[in-house]
């Protein structure tokens, strides 16, 4: 509560599952900037943080700390500790990926693999284009379609599987484990989806093993040779180290530029003044691409943990209390952001502060390059292969998934004049 006794927001009423959230997380989120901007959450044993300033200090703070195991037992982020315990004895490295680990394994880990990865990104450009336009090929001629399972969904799939190294005759099961996999971000699954995301997980593991094998015996120009020759340099990596953050690259990156590649889509299709202007000028959709993270960002917190007593605003924070940077509230925090509900392509030339959709700090998301990237390529390719395209007039569904922002789907029509 407030000062004055207002009910305000608490973490579970910010969760995509809650439909009253889905259809407008703003309005929550608003009055939780406005009226208490640190909130003590007593629900969870979190502290929520909806300023960009203090979201900013939050994520920037090397002293922070990350790993759900140092969480306050009792909070809800420790519980996902109890959720999936492990072997003590196992290195932290091969539980977990840099995601959620903390120094020093996590800048061991993060430092070659970001080295690697972002040289494959620096030059994926042609790779990426040919997957667009072969997802584009495929919907030549159609007058309708859902454009998060016919583009956003393969698009990033297909995209990271060839930098990864992996045989086109086994991209479509690639992509099948992968999407079966994500459910797991879903505390709401069945059992039936769990059993299959198991099954999944399985056979993916068991792709990447025989991958890492084949890349030591014969190298080839893709990510899984450059981590199998940075090992074989001196860099301090297990097989399993690789593995796991090989698959974190995949299920996270891909279910979050999926988000942004649909939520992009939708927001030039409702703002028809941006999307005149790109289809006008092509380089436009860098600033397409950035106004779409601060406006309908595909993630909405992230998690700090203190590692001793602070203070957050006027809030006290205990040692070992978590707490949540609201991404999406600090994205549309009007100090920062004027007019910050409108769609606005000119907002981010020359801005001294950015959004914080990728996170910050040393956990700042390491695919971030090749979401813009592949959302760029589509902005660009799809308004000039479609340039009567047009939002189906139906009631727009979003994913139920806590955590994320992502529609379910995103029916589009080419209008004939």
């Amino acid at each position: 509560m407030t000062k004055d006794g207002a009910p305000v927001p608490g973490f579970f009423d910010l969760m995509a599952s809650d439909p009253g959230y889905s259809v407008c997380p703003e309005a929550r989120l608003a009055a939780l900037r406005a009226r208490c901007p640190v909130a003590a959450d007593p629900v969870s044993g979190h502290v929520l943080v909806s300023r960009h300033a203090d979201a900013r200090r939050l994520l920037n703070d090397p002293a922070m700390w990350r790993h759900p195991a140092r969480a306050a037992p009792g909070s809800l982020f420790h519980r996902f500790t109890e959720l999936r315990p492990v072997d003590p004895a196992v290195p932290p490295g091969e539980r977990t990926s840099i995601l959620m680990l903390d120094p020093p394994d996590h800048g061991r880990i993060r430092a070659p693999l970001q080295k690697a990865f972002h040289a494959r990104v620096f030059r994926a450009r042609p790779l990426v284009e040919q997957v667009v336009d072969a997802a584009l090929a495929a919907l030549s001629g159609r007058t309708r379609f859902d454009l998060v399972g016919e583009l956003a969904v393969p698009v990033p799939i297909h995209a990271i599987a060839r930098i990864l190294g992996v045989a086109p005759e086994r991209q479509e099961a690639f992509r099948s484990w992968s999407e079966r996999i994500i459910v797991t971000l879903n505390p709401l699954r069945s059992a039936e989806e769990d059993a299959e995301a198991v099954a999944a997980n399985d056979a993916l593991q068991a792709c990447l093993v025989e991958l890492l094998e084949e890349r030591r015996a014969r190298p080839a120009d893709d990510l899984v040779t450059d981590m199998v020759e940075a090992q074989a340099a001196g860099a301090p990596l297990s097989d399993t180290e690789i593995r796991i953050n090989l698959m974190a690259l995949l299920i996270g990156g891909n279910v979050t530029t999926t988000d942004l590649i649909a939520s992009g889509v939708k927001l030039l299709l409702e703002t028809p003044d941006a999307l005149a202007r790109l289809r006008a000028d092509p380089a436009l959709a860098a600033a397409a691409v950035e106004e779409t993270l601060r406006l309908e960002g595909p993630v909405d917190f992230t998690v700090r943990i203190a590692p001793g007593e602070m203070v957050i605003g006027d809030v006290h924070v205990a040692a070992r209390q978590p707490v949540f940077a609201l991404l999406r509230a600090a994205n549309r925090d009007p100090e920062v952001f004027p007019q910050p509900d409108r769609f606005d392509l000119d907002r981010h030339a020359g801005a001294a502060a950015p959004h914080l959709a990728f996170g910050g700090g040393a956990h700042s998301c390491i695919g971030a390059a090749l979401a813009r990237l592949e959302a760029r390529i589509v902005f660009q390719k799809l308004v000039a292969a479609f340039p009567d395209l047009a939002l189906v007039p139906e009631p727009v569904a979003w994913r139920r998934l806590p955590g994320f922002r992502g529609l379910e789907r995103l029916m589009v029509e080419v209008e004939r004049g």
